[in-house]
């Protein structure tokens, strides 16, 4: 039997300080309309994004909203019009507002059904797909290409480490531990930096002085700066975030030749990627992604930290943010 209520994660106020910025309500159990299902989630995905979504720098709301975007999920109630979801069927959501929460009431054509909701499914949703467009689409990964991934061991990372290995191309992962380096050194890594025991610019200067095909960078600030200084000729480097920026309120302003002095010489170009603008692949990127772990060519990477129940969130999106984990990060309900 469902319960009366429920418990979820609402943004009170806007802010980047992610543990200020939300608070925890106690709502109605929903009642489907005919075209929903009523889902409850099994796991939900956390993501660098969640401190963006909560300070209103992804789109206007005014608080209090919903958080957290993707879900694997069981449904708990069937709309009288739904004909192709039944109760105890297992599904994926992605969706902002019906991650961080107990239950869900959502149209049942935007959940994507799977055989089992499980943690290494849910990877597949944002962490895998932000991967596969980043870089497939937006940087053309060839096998020809050295490929440059930061924050490599992360969730998004770890699957653009293994994308760029299954197209054929040389593959170097930036990190900030030891156990990192031998993560990534499982994943397949041909070179793994640890680049707080190492000097990174020296390092690419020196084992590739034709410079990096193509960067999937998601760190920003220096890190950022020495990419753009080690691009080879027609070089790409997909911007797929700055992680390092986004609890501060402001952008570091920074004093120095503008950037076309250094991409125009080399015929190299940057690339922005916001997931959201390019939603037409999704279908294809996540068919062939699921293709791809049912056939074990990629191994979803998922922390072994355990965050249980909506009390954990905003522990889960700080564990995050220390760089500690290997993998995706999730919340178990």
């Amino acid at each position: 039997m469902n319960p009366k209520t429920y418990k979820k994660l609402v943004v009170k106020q806007l802010s980047r300080n992610f543990r200020a910025a939300v608070d925890i309500v106690e709502t109605d159990f929903p009642i489907p309309a005919g075209n929903e299902v009523v889902v409850r989630n099994l796991y939900a995905g956390v993501n660098a994004s969640d401190v963006n979504i909560a300070a209103g720098v992804y789109f206007t709301n005014t608080p209090p909203f919903d958080i957290g975007v993707e879900a694997a999920s069981v449904v708990v109630a069937v709309g009288e019009d739904v004909q192709h979801l039944h109760i105890g069927d297992h599904v994926i959501t992605l969706q902002i507002g019906g991650g961080y929460r107990e239950y869900f009431a959502v149209d049942a054509t935007q959940v994507m059904p799977v055989q089992q909701a499980t943690p290494e499914i849910l990877t597949v949703v944002a962490s895998g797909m932000t991967a596969a467009i980043g870089l497939e689409v937006v940087g053309e990964v060839k096998s020809s290409d050295v490929v440059l991934v930061t924050a490599a061991a992360g969730g998004t990372g770890s699957y653009a480490v293994q994308l760029a290995l299954l197209a054929g191309a040389h593959v170097i992962g930036t990190c900030r531990s030891h156990s990192k380096v031998e993560f990534l050194k499982q994943l397949g890594c041909h070179r793994a930096i640890d680049y707080s025991q190492e000097n990174l610019d020296e390092v690419l200067k020196k084992e590739y002085p034709q410079g990096i095909d193509l960067v999937y960078e998601c760190v920003g600030s220096e890190l950022f700066d020495i990419c753009v200084d080690n691009l080879a000729r027609r070089g790409r480097l997909a911007i797929v975030g700055y992680i390092s920026e986004y609890l501060s309120s402001e952008l570091e302003l920074v004093n120095r030749p503008r950037i076309y002095n250094k991409l125009l010489w080399k015929s190299a170009s940057l690339r922005g990627f916001l997931f959201t603008d390019y939603l037409e692949y999704l279908p294809e990127k996540q068919s062939r992604l699921m293709e791809l772990i049912s056939t074990g060519k990629i191994k979803p990477a998922v922390d072994s930290t355990e965050f249980k129940g909506v009390e954990s969130i905003v522990d889960a999106v700080e564990y995050l943010y220390s760089g500690e984990n290997r993998g995706k990060v999730i919340v178990r309900f």
